[in-house]
This record gives structure tokens, C-alpha cells and sequence, in this order.
């Protein structure tokens, strides 16, 4: 009956927004938004029944009536406190799924290097926006429907061949007005050319600690021998909601990183899906999730090897206080003619109370028989004769906890390049667990 009123809810919205867009109803971009909200009408949001998401309820998502909201006035006190120290970047703003030109400082590029907003494009290079949107994120559930019958803005990077962005492209969304429940649905595009290399980190904050749904699509391709890195960090307020759908397609030679860090959030879901699509191209999917009270995080991905001669290296890890719950799910695919596969897949999770859990399931489907893969997963509490140890030298106990999840953790953050990106985060997951 939820379900019903919530999607009631969103028909009525996207009927009410298509009333008002005049001539921008009969574009092909439109005619994609209006499939998507049939789908949506045919898919609804997802339930315990369906497999992959039997672990997670969004019951208490759907007790509340979100509205988009416009762009709000942001100090530049506020934007400067989610700034990383010492790093340069092209700082892209995103206020409620709104791009905010007043408050972005993006740098002289290369030419045909584009970084611009989803809105802008659509306008100025409709062309490019329909050769790439919704050609990779499948509309597979409610929430994915929903961002593309509902998209637009968010932020597009364009990147031609033989090419680089040489400094991050830092994504700040802010979501929140302190009246309303916001709903916030970036769709984002990232197209980058053969020979070409990309650094974007997509960082999510709270405005206010009213209860707001961040429903966001990434859709990214990448050319041959082409390097993406794409470092995301969700640092939401414990009162809201974050869905997350990444999807990445690769050609030959090509190499994509990803980093979840997850801090915030009530209940928080991150989709993360690649396929491999050409030979010898490298995977690599990487998450750490700390949650506390009765936070609830659940993280998918999906690693698709669809041509010989690749690698796929993935590890996420976790670590639960009071009656906060965590999931994970990564399945690791292998089609007939993806001979010579290499793939890896690590998840851990540490529990510090009783009361806390994790269900964890790591899967292989493998259709080719030259490769090379293995998995595994762990679970457990911290190690007491190490706590022991800590404090035989002095240490108290609180801190020798501290000082073994932060170990624990840094795991994740070992391959990072940046060591002003490695110090922030190391520093976030430090004031965590104050």
C-alpha cells in the first residue's frame, strides 16, 4: 500500500513538471524521460522479494513525500568546509541536483575538454547528451526509473582523445533547504576519449538535518587505454536517504578505480557496476563504510569480465557500532569468452557490539575455464590480544581500539595517489569514531 501512494506521488509530480516544460516535450531527450516514467510505473520501487534487495528495506523512505527544490543561497564558509586542504581542483557545485555556476571554480581546459553542466548541454550539445544518456545504467528498479524520467541537471565531462583533466574535478553536492523533504537526482555523464585520463571525486553533504533523498546515476564510458579515476565520499546527515547507481563500460586497454568511503546517512545504497568490454582493461573497486546507531548501508557491485585478458581487483570493509546493520553483495561475472581472467574479491567487516550485523555475499559466476579468481569474505570483532598488547605498552583502551580500526581501515586507502585525498579521509575516519 506504501509502495502505491509512493508512486501515486511521483506520477502526479512528473505530470505536473511535463505540463510546464512547453516545446521541450516533443524533444527526443524528453521522449527517453517519459519511457523511463512508464517503466517506473511497470517496475516500482524495490522490495524485500526482489534478490537483490532482499536485505534492505526503504519503507522508511517511503513514508516521506520528497519535492525537488531549487538551488538555495550557500556561504562560501559552508563550501570551504568540505574542501580537501592542499588539494587543487576544479570545484563543481551542486546544490539540490542544481549546478551552481556562482559557486564553481572550474579551470581553463584543453581544447574539446568540457566541464559543464547536464542542463547547459542538453541545451547546447543535445547531440551528445543522447548519444550517451541511459545507454549504460539499465533501468532496472524504481529509483533508477525515477532519476531518468526526472532528470535535469547534474554534470557532464567530456574528455576527447589523447587528452587529461590534469587537476581533480571535485563534485560538491549539497543537498538540504531546512523547510522541506528535498529530493536531489543528479544525473551525471563522463565520456572520456581513447589515451585520456580523468580524476573526479563526487562528495555528498547535508545542508540542514531535514530528511532528504539523494537519488543519483552515474553513467560512464570510457575509450581505449583510458584511465578514470572516480573517488566518491558520502558524509550525509543521519536523517537522510542515498541511492547510488555508478555505471561503467570499458574498452580495450582501458583502467577505472573506484573508492566508496561511506560516513552518513540513514539508510544508504550504492550500486556500483563495470563491464569490462575489451581486452587487457583493469577493474578496481575499493570501500570502506563506518556505521554507527541504526545506520544502514548496503553496497552492490557487480563486475562484468566480458573479454579475455583482464583484471578485476576489488575490497570493501566495514566496521559496525550499536544496532547499525551493513551489506554487501559483489558478484564477480565471467562470460564464455572471457578466457584468461584474473580477478579478486575481499570483504571484511568488524563488529564492535553485539547488537550490530552484516550479511555479506560474494559471488563468482564463471563460464570460461582459463582464469583465475577467488574471493572471500570475514567477519568478526576486534582482535583482544592486540587491544591487550596496546595497552601492555601504555596505550588506553579506547584508543587502542581506535588505533587498530584505523589500521584496519587504512587498507583501502593504501593506493592513493594523493596524499592530501589519503590525509582527509584518513582524518574523517579518525573524527568517526570519536
Amino acid at each position: 500500500m506504501e509502495n502505491i501512494k509512493s508512486k501515486d506521488w511521483y506520477l502526479t509530480n512528473f505530470k505536473t513538471i511535463e505540463g510546464s516544460i512547453n516545446g521541450e516535450s516533443k524533444t527526443p531527450f524528453h521522449e527517453l524521460r517519459r519511457k523511463a516514467i512508464e517503466k517506473f510505473e511497470e517496475v516500482d520501487f524495490p522490495t524485500a522479494k526482489d534478490e537483490d534487495w532482499k536485505y534492505t528495506s526503504i519503507s522508511e523512505i517511503l513514508k516521506y513525500k520528497f519535492e525537488s527544490a531549487e538551488t538555495i543561497k550557500v556561504s562560501k564558509e559552508e563550501i570551504n568546509k568540505h574542501l580537501i586542504p592542499g588539494l587543487k581542483v576544479n570545484l563543481v557545485v551542486v546544490i539540490n541536483g542544481n549546478f551552481s555556476k556562482e559557486l564553481s571554480h572550474i579551470h581553463k581546459q584543453a581544447d574539446g575538454v568540457r566541464i559543464d553542466s547536464f542542463k547547459n548541454l542538453r541545451k547546447s550539445d543535445p547531440d551528445l547528451i543522447m548519444e550517451h544518456f541511459g545507454k549504460h545504467a539499465q533501468i532496472d528498479n524504481g529509483f533508477v526509473a525515477l532519476n531518468t524520467a526526472f532528470a535535469n541537471d547534474g554534470i557532464v565531462i567530456s574528455v576527447p582523445d589523447n587528452a587529461a583533466i590534469e587537476d581533480y574535478v571535485h563534485i560538491l553536492n549539497l543537498t538540504g533547504n531546512g523547510t522541506s523533504n528535498v529530493l536531489s537526482q543528479p544525473r551525471n555523464l563522463v565520456i572520456i576519449g581513447k589515451n585520456s585520463a580523468v580524476k573526479v571525486i563526487e562528495s555528498y553533504h547535508s545542508i540542514s538535518d531535514t530528511e532528504s533523498l539523494v537519488n543519483v546515476v552515474n553513467e560512464v564510458s570510457l575509450g581505449e587505454n583510458s584511465h578514470f579515476g572516480l573517488y566518491k565520499l558520502q558524509k550525509e546527515c543521519n536523517r537522510s536517504f542515498h541511492i547510488n547507481r555508478t555505471q561503467a563500460h570499458q574498452s580495450k586497454g582501458s583502467e577505472f578505480t573506484h573508492f566508496s568511503i561511506t560516513l552518513g546517512g540513514s539508510i544508504v545504497r550504492n550500486d556500483t557496476n563495470i563491464v569490462l568490454d575489451g581486452e587487457n582493461c583493469t577493474g578496481n573497486l575499493f570501500g570502506l563504510y563506518l556505521t554507527e546507531g541504526t545506520q544502514h548501508v548496503d553496497n552492490h557491485t557487480l563486475i562484468d569480465h566480458a573479454k579475455p585478458h583482464c583484471r578485476s581487483n576489488e575490497m570493501y570493509k566495514g566496521v559496525l557500532n550499536d544496532k547499525s546493520r551493513g551489506v554487501f553483495n559483489g558478484k564477480v561475472f565471467v562470460r564464455e569468452d572471457a578466457q584468461k581472467t584474473n580477478a579478486y574479491q575481499s570483504n571484511k567487516a568488524i563488529l564492535l557490539t553485539a547488537d550490530c550485523k552484516v550479511d555479506t555475499k560474494p559471488q563468482l559466476e564463471i563460464y570460461a575455464d582459463d582464469v583465475k579468481c577467488s574471493h572471500g569474505a570475514a567477519i568478526g570483532q576486534l582482535d583482544e590480544e592486540a587491544v591487550f598488547y596496546l595497552r601492555s605498552r601504555g596505550i588506553g583502551e579506547e584508543l587502542a581500539r581506535k588505533v587498530l580500526i584505523r589500521a584496519f581501515a587504512n587498507d583501502i586507502f593504501e593506493t592513493l595517489t594523493s596524499a592530501e585525498l589519503h590525509d582527509h579521509l584518513n582524518h574523517l575516519v579518525y573524527d568517526k569514531l570519536k
